[in-house]
């Protein structure tokens, strides 16, 4: 793993900010591409993408502000990290969906014609983001004894992002960055078979993707999401939610709730710790 790609003048250039952009950028390249084959005015579809790209930054920014209210209300300074933070995915792609679908509706563009258009296009894109997961050590999975498990050894993505090193672990990763170019070589095969119709395709990959990531969450080892307490006393027994409407699974925390809370801060990226104490257990609801 590199976390660290390279310096320029002492100042690091990270593995995981460098393959973001890149997933961004070829995932509109290829969505030009299966533009201008599908007769779309190719201007619009780059302003579209950008609106994208634009929205899908702040969508999981604000969703991560959200889901991390209790922090950032107790400690104001910490809003400034959002500058830096990637964010939580699921709040990215709500927003740019819907400003997707507005500025659809205002330039008078086929709403679902275009959607087909860029759905593949996502799934390259996340193909080339986990990869940065990957190389920046977040999103880790669980302990496990398969022959195909994956071993940390970078202290730096220890210290900063929480990943366990020298313990085998679920390259969940590199499972989810598999099962995104499964579904986007689907998409292309299938996409004119059959009885094709607009929307097909985008609603093809809103729920292939659902499926893959909810059975992937089970295999996740990294806490996120929403602490919630629930009434119950300290016990040796893990408390599972899972949010229907993203067809994620969350990740679950053992006996009482750990003396500290992890935060992920996934574009430095680097991990901050919450004092916070309870004797209660805890659930972490994650999008």
């Amino acid at each position: 793993m590199h976390p660290i790609l390279f310096e320029i003048r002492g100042f690091p250039v990270y593995t995981y900010g460098v393959l973001l952009a890149a997933a961004y950028l070829l995932g509109l390249q290829f969505a030009l591409a299966r533009a201008k084959s599908r007769g779309l005015e190719p201007n619009r579809v780059m302003d579209l993408g950008i609106w994208i790209i634009v929205s899908a930054l702040v969508g999981a920014k604000l969703l991560l502000l959200i889901v991390e209210w209790d922090t950032y209300g107790r400690n104001p300074a910490e809003l400034m990290t959002l500058i830096r933070s990637g964010g939580v995915f699921y709040g990215g792609l709500i927003v740019a969906v819907l400003v997707a679908f507005w500025y659809m509706w205002r330039h008078r563009l086929p709403l679902w014609s275009v959607s087909d258009v860029f759905a593949p296009g996502i799934a390259l894109g996340h193909v080339i983001g986990r990869f940065g997961c990957f190389f920046a050590g977040c999103c880790f999975g669980k302990e496990t004894t398969v022959p195909w498990a994956i071993t940390f050894t970078s202290e730096y993505a220890a210290r900063n992002v929480g990943t366990p090193i020298n313990r085998p672990l679920h390259p969940t990763q590199l499972y989810e960055a598999g099962a995104e170019l499964i579904i986007l070589l689907f998409l292309i095969a299938t996409e004119r078979k059959g009885r094709p119709f607009p929307g097909r395709t985008f609603w093809g990959y809103m729920l292939l993707y659902g499926i893959s990531r909810f059975i992937i969450e089970f295999y996740r080892g990294d806490v996120r999401g929403i602490p919630v307490r629930l009434a119950a006393d300290r016990a040796d027994q893990h408390h599972h939610a899972v949010h229907p409407g993203a067809a994620t699974a969350a990740g679950a925390t053992r006996s009482g709730c750990p003396a500290r809370g992890l935060i992920c801060d996934p574009w430095t990226p680097r991990m901050r710790w919450s004092s916070r104490k309870s004797t209660t257990a805890c659930a972490w609801i994650t999008f």
